[in-house]
């Protein structure tokens, strides 16, 4: 057994705290309470699995706070369980805080058992206490404490109830002492594997014991590094036997013997009372909103208060607040008075006030167009997530999504790639095949708007009419069927089962939104806006070089006779391979400036949309499919945007149709 985690003094570094368990538990909003904001996300070492850490602090000791990916065992048969396993192997003598929904423990205490296995230092947050015994099913704690021998807390994540309890633990986290019984040739086995493991091991010789004999031949790397060569043979020949006399059944009869002895304790242990339960209606506006008829109103609903918020008031209202009456009339004179005054040079007066410069333009777009828009859809995206709707949505559009080779679960990434389309690809990893896969990306790249784009095409459409705008999202969800429709018949490969947990309708609380709101305007502020400064000295540079003229002339015959658009909107096309909602803001600004006519903004709108993705979800489209798919969608998709706005200009003109 691991020796217990020496307490540190006040204000030294106290150690690394690991969060894990399964999907939907409420992790994240554990890590946000303990650490107060979301920090430091990256990727894992050699993998896509992004990785959050941030720093708690409990009576002048700090902790690391490590948040795993959600995961369903502890013995991979993913990347992100592959990832949750080396860290808890990686960080030797790191406490473990082990997050369970109170509402399915028989689910959780699956990893429970193999943390007790590894030996380390945990406690168990049983999570969402609050809807368990509404439920009825709030496990009796005490009880679970005494069989497992580690502290169970009781939380609500999301109100901050019981989470400071969490951390005063720390300092004394025992190891559980449940052993199972697998049955005597596995433990004949386990024994001889034991045996023949290093001395040092960085987690319980019993939990790798088990680990290999099952199969986990992730753990190859490290046995190479640690087992002399002989014992790697022994240790195969080990296995083969054990798996000659179970018939390959190793890792059946280790989970069947798990699950058996879950259902014993958790009958053992019993459940609190629960208090009468009423009527519930937002458990009865969830069931309608997975209904196939009663859920299509429901989302038009949502989308048309997502129009007026995101649309109307962050787009309309919040723009205007800040574009013209604080940069138009404050900021931009101001700073042209001081450089008239202080700076003799007019070249770098126009860097900072020119049609292309830092002030004037850059942070114009950046803070005074997008960042309400940005603002807005965040707040409005994370009432959707935090709510439960959007498993639920999944479920409404599963057999609508069978139709594109998927399922209900591609809808996730797709909504995702509302918010980034960039992050969006990244999550298509929770989709089980390649084909899944390339089409969710190609769909994203091709017709998905990201969340600063899409404001923005919002608030130009709130200005032309609502016939506009049906006509512009009738075009976008209908090509985007069409086109999976057709991938779906030429990508090979097979479609999955749709398996998926629905979650309990939450009240969003304004706690968890804030701070999620603001972590990711500040994601924006660090990643988008200076690339808004890049994308403007591109332009400027450009423009005194005389590139820009002669990049206008060269895109002239399709943008000027294919599209019948103005010739200055080739910069917001070119500028848009940049970052897609720079080149959307560039058409917000002439459309404000009257240079677009009505339909001149539907078609540039569509075309923007549809047009080739940002150069950051390009290089991810690469870095997750490789070279050869991410150029066969870029070759496919600038044509056909060029092809349906070009369709769209000249079937509106002909039938006399203006918006």
């Amino acid at each position: 057994m691991n020796p217990a985690p020496a307490v540190k003094a006040p204000g030294s570094p106290a150690g690394t705290v690991i969060l894990v368990g399964n999907p939907n538990v409420g992790k994240s909003v554990v890590f946000g309470a303990l650490t107060g904001r979301y920090v430091n996300v990256s990727n894992y070492p050699g993998t896509t699995v992004e990785i959050a850490r941030g720093e708690a602090r409990d009576r002048g000791h700090v902790y690391e706070v490590i948040d795993t990916p959600g995961v369903y065992s502890l013995l991979p048969m993913s990347e992100d369980e592959r990832v949750t396993r080396d860290i808890l192997m990686r960080e030797e003598g790191a406490r473990v805080l082990h997050v369970c929904d109170a509402k399915n423990m028989r689910r959780s205490l699956m990893i429970t058992l193999q943390l007790a296995e590894m030996e380390v230092h945990f406690a168990i947050a049983v999570n969402m206490a609050d809807e368990a015994r509404e439920q009825g099913v709030m496990p009796r704690l005490d009880s679970l404490e005494g069989i497992l021998g580690v502290p169970a807390v009781p939380t609500v994540a999301v109100r901050k109830k019981g989470t400071d309890r969490l951390l005063s633990l720390l300092d004394r986290l025992p190891v559980s002492t449940v052993r199972l019984h697998y049955g005597e040739n596995i433990e004949a086995a386990a024994a001889g594997m034991e045996r023949l493991l290093p001395a040092r091991t960085p987690v319980g010789k019993r939990a790798l014991a088990l680990m290999l004999l099952c199969g986990d031949d992730s753990l190859t790397p490290w046995i190479a590094e640690n087992v002399p060569p002989a014992r790697i043979r022994e240790m195969n020949d080990l296995r083969n036997r054990l798996a000659e006399e179970t018939r390959g059944e190793i890792a059946y009869r280790v989970n069947q013997t798990r699950l058996a002895w879950i259902d014993r304790l958790l009958a053992e242990m019993g459940v609190e009372p629960s208090a009468p339960a009423g009527r519930d209606y937002a458990q009865a506006f969830g069931r309608y909103a997975m209904d196939p008829v009663y859920g299509i109103p429901i989302l038009l609903f949502v989308l048309f208060l997502a129009y007026e918020f995101v649309g109307v008031f962050g787009a309309g209202f919040l723009v205007d607040l800040l574009q013209r009456k604080l940069f138009n009339e404050w900021v931009v004179p101001a700073v042209a008075w001081g450089a008239d005054r202080a700076i003799p040079w007019r070249i770098a007066r126009d860097f900072l006030v020119g049609p292309y410069g830092m002030v004037s333009m850059a942070l114009s777009y950046a803070v005074a167009i997008v960042l309400p828009i940005v603002g807005t859809f965040f707040l409005g995206f994370g009432i959707l997530e935090d709510s439960g709707y959007l498993p639920r949505l999944a479920v409404m559009v599963d057999r609508i999504f069978k139709k594109i080779g998927c399922n209900g679960k591609a809808v996730l990434p797709m909504v995702l790639g509302l918010g980034c389309d960039t992050m969006a690809t990244l999550t298509t990893r929770i989709l089980d095949t390649r084909k899944e896969r390339v089409i969710v990306t190609l769909l994203l790249a091709l017709g998905i708007p990201c969340s600063a784009q899409l404001g923005v095409i919002l608030g130009m459409l709130a200005s032309i009419g609502a016939a506009a705008t049906v006509t512009w999202l009738l075009l976008m969800v209908g090509i985007i069927f069409l086109v999976g429709y057709l991938a779906a018949k030429v990508i090979p490969g097979e479609s999955s089962d749709f398996i998926m947990e629905i979650p309990p309708i939450r009240w969003p609380q304004f706690g968890n939104l804030a701070v999620k709101t603001m972590a990711r305007i500040e994601w924006y502020l660090r990643e988008a806006v200076p690339l808004f400064l890049l994308g403007t000295f591109i332009l400027f540079a450009a423009d005194r070089l005389g590139w820009l003229l002669w990049l206008q002339r060269a895109g002239s015959p399709l943008v000027v006779k294919m599209l019948d658009l103005p010739p200055k909107t080739t910069e917001a096309f070119l500028i848009g391979f940049l970052r897609r909602d720079y080149g959307a803001a560039g058409l917000y600004s002439m459309a404000k400036a009257g240079m677009l006519t009505h339909l001149q903004v539907l078609v540039s709108l569509v075309t923007i949309t549809l047009f080739i993705p940002c150069l950051a979800n390009l290089l991810v489209i690469i870095k997750e499919h490789g070279g050869k798919v991410a150029a066969g969608m870029a070759l496919f998709i600038f044509p056909f945007a060029l092809l349906v706005g070009a369709a769209l200009s000249a079937a509106a003109r002909r039938l006399g149709i203006h918006f």
